[in-house]
């Protein structure tokens, strides 16, 4: 099970959802302290990121939906998941395919996106454009795949740069899920000063259509 595969950022209503994908022969070569992101502190994911980046065995491949296309009403949030897991995949490996390194079939593991793990695993096989290549598919697979938690790793790392990166721009906006009170103010405030949704907001989600509403309404008892 040479690459594992994870996203950070399906579920918040602000920013972009990302799947990453980490390749890498022997697993034993991973690093110590590799675990689901979610039981790391942000500085030890950090950390570990930066590890997995440094190492020339580890082959990495990321992939970015944008809230544009989450709010594409042609699709849905598992497809654009199967999608991301697709591309990160494609992303790592595809160097190898090319080389003709890859010998055998790649296989790999995903945490799966989806309640049916083997409808998951045959969508994202199926959406990969790479030959000779065995996907897999399992809930809970950041806990209990290396792989899989290197990949949640990098996944999160890549989540977390990219909200730090709209805070630096916007101020705070919080985690940009919907019960995080700090992401709630941000976008009550935001759109009772611009009478829009911020430009990086999942607008098809309830939290921004509830915000957006909300500042309408002020603005008429206003008027």
């Amino acid at each position: 099970m040479p690459f594992g595969v994870d996203e950070a950022g399906k579920g918040p209503a602000l920013g972009s959802m990302f799947a990453a994908a980490v390749y890498l022969e022997d697993p034993d070569g991973l690093p110590d302290g590799i675990r689901d992101s979610k039981r790391l502190t942000p500085e030890r994911r950090e950390e570990l990121a930066t590890t997995l980046r440094d190492d020339d065995r580890i082959a990495i491949g990321v992939a970015e939906i944008t809230p544009a296309r989450i709010d594409d009403p042609q699709t849905d949030m598992n497809s654009l998941a199967v999608t991301a897991h697709a591309n990160a995949i494609e992303d790592a490996v595809a160097d190898l395919e090319r080389s003709g390194d890859a010998s055998e079939p790649v296989s790999g593991l995903c945490d799966a996106c989806d309640t049916d793990a083997e409808r998951f695993a045959r969508r994202v096989s199926d959406a990969c454009s790479l030959e000779r290549l065995t996907v897999d598919a399992r809930h809970g697979a950041d806990d209990d795949s290396p792989l899989v938690g290197a990949a949640s790793i990098i996944a999160k790392v890549e989540r977390d740069a990219h909200v730090a990166a709209l805070a630096d721009e916007y101020g705070p906006v919080g985690s940009g899920y919907p019960g995080d009170s700090t992401t709630r103010e941000f976008l009550a405030s935001y759109t009772d000063a611009h009478g829009e949704l911020p430009p990086f907001a999942r607008e098809s989600w309830s939290t921004c259509e509830d915000a957006l509403a909300e500042a309408e309404q002020t603005g008429l008892e206003q008027f």
